[in-house]
């Protein structure tokens, strides 16, 4: 193993000295999770270029070390970062951020988008086509990567879409004798050279596709989810249908690029907020309508009241700062808070200085939900937030003038400021319980964060803790895409409890109801891989665990019981 100072030479020698990073004040925005994970590196190292990714990723390699690959840090579940101090070599961390590009094909019908294009830079590209990406604002965070979703099987609020999903990847694998190789499985013909075909891919010099049988998304979602009598759930994790090469890989390979499907944007839409005490009314609903409405809905959205007020309460300045100034500003003021964040801990002022403020600042600002929401809140407890297109308008509306108003809810259709907000105000949800847990360190331990998949047929989808657990938990937040049955569950622990023994009381009480978890993101490092996802890591079928997969995940010199969300090459 070459000495540190060598490796960090030769890394300044590829991307230049500027871009690669050493000391604790520097990397520390990279070594620590939104949520979870940290722990020190050797070096963080931001390639410019696809080229300077591949050279980096090799000279890491060849010098024996673990490397990193990070797109946004999201850090849902500790795998964007190191996790600790335990491991047994030292750590690369490559950022992604700089390769933002997204090439075009066939007018936007699809797309090949670069490790560091975002989400939402994505759906911008797309708006002028009339066409959209996998997920949007409001089912995505501000500043989540397109790879990060492919490789970590993410979902998403967008009901027809179903996980984000392709088989066309360009790719590179650590193989048993140490080597790395690239794999072209784009379906673009780019010649054999590594580095000739990484920078035609970066530029956008791409050729007419060739005839191809792969998919660039879950086609058969639509139908699958409707299926309300099945005994799985509609999508998650470990899925075996929808883990291939990148797709679920957890950063097993290092990818470079990826060829998606765009999707023809809604033109007209309607949000209809339906609210109830009864939750068996919404389990009534979903049923119905995925089973025999003519127009499935583009999103039908989950929020219990618990939620509803927290969120209203800490994620008050986000909704705000989205509502004013667009999600373009964003990543710009989540760079400068974190910036400020790492100078206040620094300073011994704590971490949660910026959010405190914000908080604060918040609090001053009026009434930013519309009336019809709030009276909704104060009268019932569950919330459905049903977004319909086209002809599904009016199979909707007449649908739900059948059933409401009933004994135990009712229904408005929102007017577009109404819409908008209502959408919005979903999207603060996710973040508030982080806001919640940085306003009140006295009363609250930390944060345990699920997200689960329940299965297609199941009724009883309503949480009920044991008061043995309940009585451990400060605050409950509720919330998640209900026509998929996917839901979030975020819970803020009171001080002093054992956080990890709660979340694992948790996992018992889901596997007694047949979940699966985690959903959306992948195990990172507070999950084991189950089976299929484990024999898929060591380049398995993952419908078969006995036989060797043929097209699906390549094997890596090293694979771990867990695994990670972000995109992770250890080699050994």
């Amino acid at each position: 193993m070459i000495p540190r100072e060598t490796l960090i030479a030769e890394l300044g020698h590829i991307v230049g000295p500027g871009q690669v990073l050493t000391s604790a004040r520097d990397t520390r925005g990279y070594t620590r999770g939104f949520r979870y994970g940290s722990g020190p590196v050797a070096a963080v190292v931001r390639p410019g270029s696809l080229v300077e990714q591949w050279r980096v990723l090799n000279a890491a390699i060849a010098a024996g070390r673990i490397v990193i690959f990070q797109a946004a840090n999201t850090g849902l579940t500790g795998g964007s970062t190191p996790w600790g101090d335990d491991y047994d070599r030292e750590i690369v961390l490559v950022s992604l951020r700089r390769l933002k590009g997204v090439h075009l094909i066939d007018g936007g019908r699809q797309v090949v988008c670069l490790p560091g294009a975002t989400l939402d830079a994505l759906e911008k590209a797309l708006r002028p086509l009339g066409r959209e990406p996998h997920s949007v604002i409001g089912s995505s965070c501000i500043g989540a990567s397109v790879l990060g979703g492919i490789c970590n099987n993410s979902g998403g609020a967008l009901i027809q879409r179903g996980p984000a999903y392709t088989e066309m990847t360009l790719f590179a694998e650590v193989r048993e004798d140490g080597s790395v190789a690239l794999v072209n499985h784009l379906g673009l013909p780019l010649g054999n050279d590594p580095e000739e075909i990484l920078a035609r891919v970066e530029r956008g010099d791409l050729p007419a596709p060739e005839p191809t049988e792969a998919w660039a998304s879950d086609r058969e979602y639509v139908t699958h989810v409707r299926d309300v009598e099945a005994e799985t759930p509609a999508r998650f994790n470990a899925d075996p249908r929808r883990l291939r090469e990148s797709a679920g890989c957890a950063g097993r390979l290092a990818v470079f690029a990826v060829r998606l499907d765009t999707f023809e944007a809604a033109g007209e839409t309607a949000v209809f907020y339906i609210g109830t005490n009864d939750p068996d009314e919404l389990t009534e609903i979903r049923r119905h309508v995925l089973a025999t409405f003519e127009h499935l809905p583009i999103a039908g959205e989950y929020i219990h009241r618990d939620a509803y007020d927290v969120a209203a309460k800490y994620g008050k300045d986000t909704f705000l700062f989205i509502d004013k100034a667009g999600t373009d500003r964003m990543p710009a003021l989540f760079a400068a808070k974190a910036r400020a964040d790492a100078l206040t801990d620094r300073l011994g002022l704590g971490a949660t200085l910026t959010d405190r403020l914000a908080q604060g600042i918040a609090r001053l600002a009026p009434q930013h939900l519309p009336a019809r929401m709030n009276a909704f809140r104060d009268a019932y407890e569950h919330h459905l937030l049903l977004r319909m297109g086209g002809g599904g308008i009016a199979e909707a509306r007449g649908y739900l003038a059948t059933r409401f108003p009933s004994a135990t809810g009712d229904v408005f259709e929102c007017t577009p400021a109404e819409g908008k907000a209502a959408f919005l105000h979903r999207f603060a949800v996710a973040g508030a319980a982080v806001r919640y847990r940085a306003v009140h360190p006295r009363e609250v331990e930390d944060i345990v964060a699920l997200d689960i998949a329940l299965r297609r047929n199941d009724r009883d989808w309503l949480e009920r803790l044991p008061p043995e657990i309940d009585a451990q938990i400060e605050k409950k937040l509720y919330y998640g895409h209900f026509f998929c049955h996917v839901f979030h569950q975020d819970y803020a622990v009171k001080k002093g409890h054992d956080c990890l023994a709660l979340e694992h009381a948790m996992w018992k009480l889901l596997d007694a109801r047949g979940a699966e978890y985690p959903a959306e993101h992948n195990v990172g490092h507070l999950y084991h891989a189950k089976p299929a996802l484990a024999g898929f890591y060591r380049g398995l079928d993952p419908t078969n665990s006995l036989n060797p997969g043929i097209g699906h995940t390549p094997k890596c010199a090293h694979w771990t019981e867990h695994t990670d969300d972000a995109e992770k090459i250890d080699a050994r």
